[in-house]
Parts: C-alpha cells; structure tokens; sequence
C-alpha cells in the first residue's frame, strides 16, 4: 500500500503556489498600471505626475483605512529614514510613470527594473556584509543591457530613456533605505509616511497639473490607481509564502511580461534583437542577484 499524503505538506506545498501566484500576479498589475498611462493618453489630457500623485493619494486612504480596521497605531523612530524613502520613492514611481508616456511601455517596465542592478551597487559601498565580485559582475552585465535599450543601434542614447533610468536609480535609493528602516519600524508605519508625505509632495511639486477631474479622466486615474494598489497588495500577501529570493525572480518576469506584450497591450513596436538582448541581460542580472541574496540575511520586498 502506498503511503498516504501528508495533508500539511500538501497545504504548505499549495500555499507556496498561490504565493508565486500572487506575486506573478502582482507583477502583472504594476505593467497594467503603466498600461493605463498609454491607453489614456489619447483620450484624456492627464500628466504622468497627476496619475503618480493619484497613486499615492488612493494608497494612503487605503493604509489609513487598514489602520482602522486593525485598531493600530503608528511608531515611527528614525524620521530621516521615512522622509528619506517618500522622497526617493516619489521619484521613482513620477520618473518611472514619465517614461511610460514618453517611451514604450517594454522600454519603461524593463529600465524600471533595473532598480535591483542599482540596489546591488548601492549595497555594495554601504553594506560591508554584501561585497563580492559577483555583485560587480552582475551590474556590468546589467549596465550593458541597460545600454542596449538606452541606444539599441546607434552610439547616442534615446534622452527619452533616461527617465526610465532614473525611475531604476532612484526606485535602488528607495529600497535601500526601505531595508534599513525595515529594522526600525512595521510595514504599517512605513506606508504610512510614504504614502501620506509622498501625497503631500507629489501635490506640492506638480499642483499645476492637478486639477479636479471629470468622470473619464477619474476612471483612468482611478484604474492606474488601483491597479498599483492591488499589485502592492498582492506582493505583499504573495511574499508571506514565498522566500526572498522567489519572489525577486518571480518579480523580474515584468521584464519579459513588458518586452512580449507592448505591441498588443499598447500597440508599440515591437523590440529589437538589441531591446531583447539588453532585457534579458538586465533579467538574467536580476536573477543572479537574487540567488546570491540567499546567502545572506533574508531581505523584505518592496512596499
């Protein structure tokens, strides 16, 4: 008789699939987020900076309302890690959102995900515990790939781009001090100051593109919103149930989401041979440092 299956084990082992569920899933509404950005472009006049600001305006009436239904409060310690991360996550996501209007939706997913090259470098100088030579060959290996999308067959790179490359750099920024605030305080008190003071921010930057909207132009905004929201919250449920390094790879494959499904989500160009060259250099990247996180300490996702 052959023996029976364990039902724990088969519940964890279906647990760890819908985790990877989630977290793919997640990985597809942050592209449909950004999709949003290209769809309403001719329909309605709204500036990336209004669907950024948005974002962060829909987050933080959804952590206010998580909070009162928990009956929690907050406990913030190290303020400059809180203003620090707003500040650079602000960048990030208006960077990040630009370069979708103004590029491709493949060319703005794909240099957006660039952020863990950015964060492997950034952890590289800061971080004493997270230097090796595989690090520094994976962000060689990335920034050719990032070059090959920046300029795919000519010497001189599209500026358009490089609002995507700042979006990486900024979204590295970001993580870095998310990772070191991480130690300091619950994920709660962190969304908080980040959507609330990102809110502020966003208003008090970009207010001239912030108008009261008509019932068209709220449900664009309101689409690209949620879609971020539902994303942030499926990354966050998917990683209780996944190790760090799965979901860095699981989350990675917006980069091949990206580059298969621009011409038909948005109707752009298809890539290049060098556009697919430079993906799959920076995905590849990405899942070499991934694998080499498993060896040291366990790090969050982002939120």
């Amino acid at each position: 008789m052959s023996p029976q299956a364990d039902p724990s084990q088969a519940h964890s082992r279906l647990k760890v699939f819908l985790g990877w569920l989630a977290v793919f899933a997640s990985a597809f509404c942050f592209y449909l987020a950004t999709a949003v950005i290209r769809w309403a472009g001719p329909k309605v006049d709204i500036d990336a900076s209004y669907f950024a600001f948005f974002r962060f305006l829909l987050g933080f009436a959804a952590i206010c309302l998580l909070l009162v239904i928990k009956g929690q409060g907050l406990s913030p310690r190290r303020y400059d890690l809180l203003v620090g991360r707003t500040l650079f996550n602000c960048l990030a996501v208006m960077c990040f959102y630009k370069a979708v209007a103004l590029t491709s939706l493949a060319e703005g997913n794909i240099l957006n995900m660039s952020y863990p090259i950015f964060l492997a470098l950034l952890s590289w100088l800061f971080l004493k515990e997270q230097r090796d030579g595989l690090a520094l060959a994976m962000v060689f290996v990335a920034f050719v790939g990032i070059w090959l999308i920046l300029s795919p067959g000519k010497i001189e790179p599209d500026l358009k781009n490089i609002w995507g490359l700042i979006s990486g750099i900024s979204a590295g920024f970001a993580i870095l001090l998310l990772n070191i605030s991480r130690r300091y305080h619950d994920s709660e008190t962190i969304l908080f100051y980040m959507f609330g003071l990102g809110t502020i921010v966003m208003y008090a930057v970009f207010h001239d593109y912030i108008f009261w909207p008509n019932a068209e132009e709220l449900y664009y905004l309101m689409m690209c919103g949620l879609y971020g929201i539902i994303g942030q919250y499926l990354l966050t449920i998917g990683f209780l149930y996944v190790t760090a390094v799965e979901g860095g790879i699981i989350s990675s494959t917006r980069i091949l989401l990206a580059a298969m499904l621009g011409p038909y989500v948005a109707g752009d160009p298809p890539l290049t041979a060098a556009g697919w060259t430079g993906a799959l250099l920076i995905f590849i990247a990405n899942v070499t440092l991934a694998l080499r996180r498993s060896r040291h300490q366990k790090q969050p996702p982002p939120v």
